[in-house]
């Protein structure tokens, strides 16, 4: 055997090693909230009186919560990130809904517990079955040294945080053969938790993923990007038998679609939906712009994308984006991704009867 080979051999099994042991760590944090605790949302009426709104803020964050040897020394900022959060929730300056990604280590999942939001909902697990289960072999041969073991040693690091009751929720994970390189690691996956707002005549549907990754999954471009393609089909599936037409929905998370072109033609043919950037981009839209783009497309530049779709009578519309735990006025930089706040206005007719939050 090679040096070069014995080496990467090596640090396989202490990777392999140490995360079986963060799959034997603390559970993904889970939080129920009682109907009657809700808090009911702040309702305006028109003018004229013929249409209400509301607002939800919705905030996606990688939490860059990998465990030890992918990452060290996050214990503090991970610490950092939950009483910050908590800190905004007592001041009531906290996001009503958070989506967070890679939250794998035991200090990323305390933190998210500790940000104190009553409603908690966990995504996939290790053993999460995919709904598509039945993928072709990937192009090319598998990568042992670079993760891809054919099992998997740690859930899909996704939970969605919520101010008010999560009535329902689905998830799915991308499977065995939707994944390249050391991503295969991890139970990679979509999820659905539906939000009901007292004095909101209609819930609001949210989804949260986290996508195969391109040169940190360690694998070949045509590996990775192939990958991306086959999640991206299975996420609109799952929203395709999830989402309730009636109702609003956001689909946020961490898409790895950072200048990829061809990564964003895939994903975009299965996603008819509506993409925040796109809207608030354009100055007549009344989306106010708190955080610093470059360019004419600047949902190029990052990761950490949400996009949106009306409901049948409830519309909704982005209000505001900005930066969040950036290293600005918004708190100091905790992760390797800033997190990306959303506002969105929720307007409908006013005669339509609000119905029970759960």
């Amino acid at each position: 055997m090679s040096v070069l080979r014995a080496s990467f051999l090596r640090r396989s099994v202490v990777a392999a090693s140490a995360l079986a042991l963060a799959a034997c760590g603390p559970k993904p944090p889970l939080r129920v909230m009682a109907c009657d605790a809700a808090p009911a949302a702040p309702v305006t009426l028109a003018a004229d009186g013929q249409t209400a709104s509301a607002t939800l803020s919705v905030l996606t964050y990688n939490l860059e919560g990998l465990g030890w040897p992918a990452r060290k020394g996050r214990a503090a900022e991970l610490r950092q990130i939950g009483a910050r959060l908590a800190a905004m929730r007592e001041a009531g300056t906290a996001p009503d809904v958070v989506l967070f990604q890679e939250m794998f280590s035991g200090a990323a999942k305390r933190a998210v517990a500790a940000s104190g939001y009553p409603a908690i909902a966990p995504g996939p697990r290790r053993l999460t079955k995919p709904w598509i289960a039945d993928h072709a072999k990937m192009a090319g041969k598998a990568k042992p040294l670079k993760g891809e073991l054919g099992i998997k040693l740690l859930g899909g690091g996704l939970a969605i945080a919520s101010r008010y009751p999560i009535v329902d929720t689905a998830l799915d994970a991308y499977g065995r053969r939707a994944c390249a390189g050391l991503d295969c690691l991890s139970n990679k996956g979509v999820m659905l938790a539906r939000i009901a707002m007292p004095g909101v005549p209609a819930p609001i549907d949210i989804y949260n993923t986290h996508m195969n990754s391109r040169g940190a999954s360690g694998v070949s471009a045509a590996r990775d990007g192939e990958a991306h393609a086959r999640q991206a089909i299975a996420a609109s599936e799952f929203i395709g038998r999830t989402q309730d037409l009636a109702v609003p929905l956001i689909f946020g998370g961490d898409f790895n679609m950072r200048h990829s072109e061809d990564r964003w033609a895939g994903f975009s043919e299965y996603h008819p939906l509506t993409l925040v950037h796109e809207i608030c981009i354009d100055p007549a839209s009344g989306c106010e712009v708190k955080m610093s783009w470059d360019g004419d497309a600047p949902w190029m530049d990052t990761q950490d994308l949400q996009f949106f779709a009306d409901g049948e009578q409830v519309t909704m519309r982005p209000i505001r984006v900005e930066a969040l735990f950036d290293g600005g006025a918004s708190g100091p930089q905790l992760s390797d991704h800033d997190g990306f706040l959303v506002t969105y206005e929720l307007r409908w007719p006013a005669a339509m009867a609000a119905h029970p939050a759960c």
